[in-house]
């Protein structure tokens, strides 16, 4: 496959177009292994097998019989206790993550990129649980590494409603006081919430219990930009606020508060040893599974 080829597998606005969240996900994982090699990314350990050979000692009852019959080799089903690093994506599903001025919203690719992460962990034989919320806990999956439970936290994601309110603080705390097995935590939010700080303690709190933490901070391209020129009408998704303005006119201040809000973020997540990743929503997803699997091999 040429690298348009994996390209093409990995750009969110062609995706838009499959709808359906596992075949994202498989599209964007096998396009993503695809490109590995012809990428600076050629270094990294991706093992997708769901056995491994049969080791004197193993109890035989677990030896597969049809993959005998294939290969003339003994293997045995992984299980469980066997997976490599547990894992925990959370997803804020707060109104303003609706927002999109592309094909897709900011929450309909942070669906994506927990599909393809959850898809990917999951062949890695990494357990991984799921969360989302916007004030309060919404939904909830401990964390295993069957194929089953793949499904479970696609139907979730399928399934996912947003709220007006955002209040991320309080939700974070109740899931770290859930998490009783050390491990790896992926937040993936825009972080509109009026007290930052808090939202750091919350990251802080998984760290303090011996977590590992990556914050995928999302926005949308006309975010970041701001290039609107017609005199326009902006309305808070969260608190229904509206302003009328002329985008030339504040482009310059909003920003640098933009710039400002996204420092402070990074300044203070790099402080407590968090991996921050500002993700533009126009940006493939191989950029969010490299982070993953650099913050994967750190831990192996």
């Amino acid at each position: 496959m040429n690298n348009q080829g994996v390209q093409r597998f990995l750009n969110p606005s062609i995706l838009a177009n499959i709808g359906n969240l596992e075949l994202v996900a498989k599209a964007v994982v096998e396009g993503f292994v695809s490109g590995l090699h012809k990428s600076p990314y050629h270094g990294f350990s991706v093992e997708f097998s769901q056995y491994r050979q049969y080791i004197p000692g193993d109890d035989p009852k677990y030896i597969d019989w049809k993959i005998y019959g294939r290969t003339d080799r003994y293997y045995i089903k992984q299980f469980e206790e066997e997976t490599n690093l547990n894992c925990h994506i959370l997803l804020d599903t707060s109104e303003s993550m609706t927002y999109g001025s592309g094909d897709l919203t900011k929450l309909e690719y942070a669906s994506f990129l927990i599909a393809s992460l959850s898809y990917f962990m999951i062949k890695q034989r990494d357990a991984v649980g799921f969360s989302h919320f916007d004030e309060t806990i919404q939904g909830y999956l401990p964390a295993h590494s069957t194929p089953t439970h793949l499904h479970s936290i696609l139907l979730m994601l399928e399934k996912v409603k947003t709220n007006k309110l955002t209040q991320l603080s309080q939700p974070l705390h109740r899931i770290a006081e859930r998490l009783t097995k050390r491990g790896l935590v992926i937040l993936i939010s825009d972080l509109y919430d009026e007290n930052p700080d808090q939202v750091l303690k919350a990251l802080q709190h998984f760290r303090y219990d011996g977590h590992e933490v990556i914050l995928f901070h999302i926005l949308d391209h006309q975010e970041l930009v701001f290039d609107f020129n017609q005199v326009s009408r902006f309305v808070d998704s969260e608190t229904s606020e509206e302003i009328v303005t002329t985008p030339p006119v504040i482009r310059n201040n909003y920003q640098e508060a933009l710039q400002d809000f996204i420092k402070h973020y990074r300044s203070a997540t790099g402080k407590s040893n968090i991996d921050y990743n500002m993700i533009d929503t126009s940006t493939p997803l191989d950029f969010a599974l490299v982070s993953y699997l650099a913050k994967r091999e750190g831990l192996m």
